[in-house]
């Protein structure tokens, strides 16, 4: 049965405005599981209000206050944790056990965090700085933040967003993916018995409603999780306006591989986590840098290892990745792959699986060159290309040379390598002999085209401040 979504404003879902709607269609099998209506300015506006409204309490109050309704949160989440799934599943066609295990329990667990961070922000110690005066400084909420979220890993992504600007004492209107919208719908449910109406609201919608967010006079700060193109949209529509913005955009993750590593367990993790989630993930491994010398044994492992990982099956117990999460985006992979040029090879992969859904085959492409298209721009999906270096410095190289600069990794079994080519890898994570892995007490985000600012970690929550200098003559 295809049901009519509506937006959570002030404590309560309320039908939208407008009589444009946008259809949410399970990528698993192509068909229309809900309808998602495109807020107008009037919804906006509602939104807006009862955020500005709550903040002038929320800000208020205290943190172990705030830490004890985010504790609650969290705690809410994983009781209906398999809600959450099934709203989910439906948007993304996400392995089950994947959302439960990577977004809804890793999402508690990182609210929890949030929770905690709120007793823990720090600044100078107060002083006299000057004779007769004192100063200190005060960290402050900056207010209403109007956030945008992905579709690749929507619940999570909200958490992300919410949980450091709740913890800090801001007041939220979040936009949830036009294709991805119903957890995030299960999440504010879950909130508005917990939460003080106002203080996180959900608004449907397409790009134009997320634009209209950020040009709306009331948020003092902007945050998205998305492509590039649309971060530029976003800082250039809060640079309008003087807000601050929070970007963590696109990704194009190496991993450099010296021949001194474990090249079986390499190229096994390496297909692990490049593929995870169908490779729907900014932080995920699409180009491997490989010394010259074992070029062939780590494509060899690679092909392997890929081949290894399930998509498709029916039996989704069998499966290690979902579809690709919509149409539009399944049609460009495919062109990606159909467009490499012809002196590189499609090792393994390259091809839908099925005839139903948008499933596409772990794929391993050898021979590319640093100026291809697949190189230099981000594909998102299952497809990870293969290059040879000489040397470290030209490793470090090649690794550097593309506009994003997100994540990368190292591999070799040297530590001195190790440490020196983690020093010069020009992105916001460096693993060594890992890929992917996050924890909440370490922040996230990249430089260049990636973006700015941090997710995770006491970085996070200090985002979603602002200082102010307060003096006190000491003979008045």
């Amino acid at each position: 049965m295809v049901h009519t979504l509506q937006n959570f404003i002030n404590g309560q879902f309320v039908p939208v405005m407008g009589s444009d709607s946008i259809e949410v269609v399970n990528p698993t099998n192509g068909e229309t599981v809900a309808l998602a209506p495109i807020s107008e300015q009037a919804d906006i506006a509602a939104a807006m209000s009862a955020a500005a409204t709550a903040f002038q309490t929320w800000r208020r109050t205290t943190p172990r206050e705030r830490q004890s309704l985010l504790l609650r949160l969290a705690d809410a989440m994983e009781a209906r944790s398999a809600e959450l799934v099934e709203a989910q599943h439906r948007n993304t066609g996400q392995v089950r056990q994947m959302i439960a295990d990577e977004e809804v329990a890793a999402g508690a667990d990182q609210l929890r965090f949030f929770a905690g961070a709120a007793r823990l922000l720090e600044g100078k110690s107060a002083g006299e700085y000057m004779d007769g005066f004192t100063s200190f400084v005060r960290r402050e909420p900056v207010g209403v933040i109007a956030q945008v979220t992905p579709w690749n890993y929507p619940l999570l992504m909200a958490v992300w967003k919410i949980g450091p600007a709740l913890a800090a004492g801001n007041t939220v209107v979040l936009k949830p993916s036009d294709t991805t919208p119903e957890s995030t719908l299960v999440l504010a449910d879950i909130a508005k018995d917990i939460l003080p109406a106002g203080v996180f609201n959900v608004l449907l919608g397409n790009g134009a409603t997320g634009a209209a967010m950020v040009e709306h006079k009331i948020p003092a700060m902007v945050s998205i999780t998305g492509s590039v193109r649309a971060g530029i949209a976003v800082a250039t529509g809060a640079a309008a306006g003087v807000k601050r913005a929070h970007l963590e955009l696109g990704g194009k993750a190496p991993a450099v591989v010296f021949a001194d590593a474990d090249l079986g367990k390499t190229a096994q993790s390496i297909a692990e986590f490049s593929f995870f989630n169908a490779g729907q993930d900014c932080t995920a491994i699409t180009r491997v840098l490989v010394e010259e010398s074992a070029h062939d044994e780590l494509v060899t492992a690679l092909a392997t290892a890929a081949q290894s990982l399930e998509t498709g099956n029916e039996d989704e117990s069998k499966n290690y990745f979902g579809p690709l999460n919509n149409v539009h985006h399944f049609n460009a992979v495919c062109k990606v792959v159909e467009n490499i040029p012809e002196y590189a090879t499609v090792v393994t992969g390259g091809k839908r699986v099925g005839d139903k859904g948008f499933f596409f085959e772990p794929t391993v492409v050898d021979g590319v060159r640093q100026t291809d298209d697949i190189v230099q721009h981000e594909t998102f999906g299952p497809v990870i290309t293969v290059q040879t270096f000489r040397t470290e410095e030209e490793a470090v190289e090649l690794a550097n040379d593309v506009d994003f600069a997100l994540a990368s990794s190292v591999w070799t079994s040297n530590h001195g390598t190790a440490m020196r080519v983690s020093r010069d890898l020009d992105f916001g994570a460096v693993w060594i002999n890992t890929h992917i892995m996050l924890t909440a007490e370490m922040p996230h985000g990249g430089f260049k085209q990636s973006g700015y600012g941090k997710d995770l970690s006491m970085y996070g929550v200090e985002d979603y401040t602002r200082i102010k200098h307060v003096m006190s003559a000491l003979d008045a």
